[in-house]
């Protein structure tokens, strides 16, 4: 029998992220990340001197910290006993913005800490890949989380029908993040989050 779909993201949602991000890049290459700037483009600065990190540089670093410091990631408080309960009456997804060639690691990064679900990784808006992964599951209801309102916007777009709540999971982020204009809701701890997914799901049966 078809069932709902939950489908997440995972950086500052199931795992943080950007704090370890923040540590790496200082340790590595003297960089500052300030998490408390809402552009990122302005948020990573050159210790020495205080310039912004160019642009075409972040990319690679993010890569590079995917590549080897993924072992750095700590779970997101509740994530794993809401996808316990979640998983109980829906069908669940991961779906990551990272290269195909990392897909053995991030499944591998969430198996270790007891996260096991299918994992579809990603490059660019997720609207498209969620249609297709909620019309391959012949979803009787999906719903989305996700940290970046790039992604909910394009799931608007591409999945209107899909439910959207807006997650982050970083406190200081979170702190100075707006709600995303095309979510449905923004909560970002996972205990709130589950009694409204439960609720959504329960309406769509």
């Amino acid at each position: 029998m078809n069932r709902p779909l939950l489908i997440s993201d995972c950086d500052e949602v199931l795992l943080h992220m950007v704090s370890h991000f923040a540590d790496w890049l200082g340790e590595e290459h003297r960089i500052t990340f300030s998490l408390d700037q809402p552009d990122f483009s302005r948020a990573l600065t050159f210790a020495e001197d205080g310039a912004p990190v160019p642009a075409e540089r972040v990319w690679p670093l993010l890569e590079g910290f995917f590549r080897s410091e993924m072992h750095r990631q700590t779970l997101v408080p509740g994530a794993v006993e809401a996808l316990g309960r979640i998983g109980e009456v829906a069908d669940i997804v991961i779906l990551t913005n990272l290269g195909d060639e990392a897909h053995a690691w991030r499944v591998d990064q969430l198996s270790r800490h007891g996260i096991r679900h299918e994992v579809v990784c990603n490059r660019g808006g997720k609207g498209e890949p969620l249609k297709s992964i909620v019309e391959r599951h012949g979803a009787t209801a999906s719903l989305f989380v996700d940290d970046l309102a790039a992604h909910h916007a394009s799931v608007a777009k591409h999945s209107p029908e899909t439910y959207r709540l807006h997650m982050i999971a970083e406190p200081r982020l979170a702190a100075v993040i707006p709600p995303a204009e095309h979510a449905h809701a923004r909560i970002d701890d996972w205990p709130t989050a589950t009694e409204w997914i439960l609720d959504r799901f329960k309406d769509a049966a």
